[in-house]
């Protein structure tokens, strides 16, 4: 898997086409239609303020969720020097340190979702996959029995801290949103989180380099997260967008924001009340991009399943039960296009 050039080689050889895998087939890509929609801002996308009455609060998140699956929230708790702070180390590891220094934390060979430094996340066995115009960093953070620091890049000397002190922010927040999103049910708020038990993080610092034909390729192409939790900062140079109502629109950054994406679990645990969001990251030809995403998904052995105070006669269950490694496997191995693994856990009803 990780025997693939790293991106950031080819765009500073300064070539001028792109080699034929990172190429999307034409109905992935960018449409004159959805170039004209990345230069608009996506103002609509919702920013809550956390800090605001609770009442408030959870109305407005369930709006983002049922409209969204997406939004920003401010007055968060997390302290904007450290979101400055990771941002610059991650953006510092790929850009100014050389190359066979950051390759002795590659990712290991023909193994999905290893931590390190890598380029190519999906394992297939067939040579047509496109790859995307990404190079990242994989931190496997909690629980801290997973969590290895010396597994992480020792430059900037600060790095290893950093990583960690954000971490255990985002564990914090995450619980604290899904709490408020299971009392936006109507559910007991630690109904999520108990369905989901205790979480698996990972934090990915994704690096996008500039690409000399932006219009050809996808940073990210087009997927839900797999987990129940995003949480994923960006630096100012945007590039992230959405799906909504069958169009893609930029999520413009959002000073000191930390942007909230659903993810699949949630939608299975809310049994499809709260869609999870789809998203994708697309490219430019003048400047790299840097987003760090931290992920909180359940362990492997948890079978994830509606709530069962969601379902009842009259609302039947929307989506079978899956034991959550089942769904990773399948998410790797597949693919993740759109959402197709969620859907095929799809009822009849």
């Amino acid at each position: 898997m990780e025997g693939a050039v790293r991106v950031q080689i080819l765009s500073q050889a300064g070539i001028s086409e792109v080699p034929s895998q990172y190429i999307q087939p034409p109905e992935n890509r960018l449409t004159p239609i959805s170039n004209i929609l990345t230069s608009l801002s996506c103002s609509n996308v919702p920013a809550i303020d956390l800090s605001h009455e609770k009442e408030s609060v959870i109305a407005d998140i369930r709006e983002a969720c049922r409209e969204w699956g997406a939004f920003h929230v401010i007055n968060h708790g997390v302290p904007t020097k450290l979101m400055d702070d990771l941002r610059r180390v991650c953006l510092s590891f790929f850009n100014d340190f050389p190359m066979e220094d950051k390759l002795k934390y590659a990712c290991q060979p023909n193994s999905a979702a290893s931590q390190g430094y890598g380029s190519r996340m999906l394992v297939s066995s067939q040579n047509d996959t496109v790859l995307d115009w990404r190079d990242y960093f994989d931190h496997h953070t909690l629980p801290l029995s997973r969590r290895n620091p010396s597994f992480w890049p020792h430059f900037p000397p600060e790095y290893r801290t950093l990583v960690a002190d954000y971490s255990d922010e985002m564990i914090v927040l995450a619980r604290r949103l899904l709490r408020l999103i299971s009392e936006s049910l109507g559910l007991r708020a630690s109904c999520i989180e108990d369905a989901v038990g205790e979480f698996y993080q990972n934090i990915t610092a994704s690096y996008y380099p500039p690409c000399p034909q932006p219009e050809l390729t996808l940073g990210l192409q087009s997927h839900s997260d797999m987990g129940s939790i995003t949480l994923l900062i960006q630096d100012d140079v945007g590039g992230l967008q959405v799906l909504k109502d069958g169009e893609w629109l930029t999520v413009q950054p959002l000073p000191d924001a930390i942007l909230v994406l659903l993810a699949d679990q949630t939608e299975i645990i809310t049994n499809g009340k709260y869609r999870s969001s789809v998203h994708r990251a697309v490219t430019n030809a003048s400047k790299a991009r840097l987003s760090v995403a931290c992920f909180h998904d359940p362990a492997k052995e948890v079978r994830v399943s509606p709530a069962s105070d969601l379902v009842s006669q009259s609302s039947p269950p929307h989506y079978s039960s899956i034991v959550y490694g089942d769904y990773v496997s399948s998410w790797y191995s597949k693919g993740p296009e759109g959402k197709r693994n969620l859907d095929a856990l799809l009822l009849d009803t």
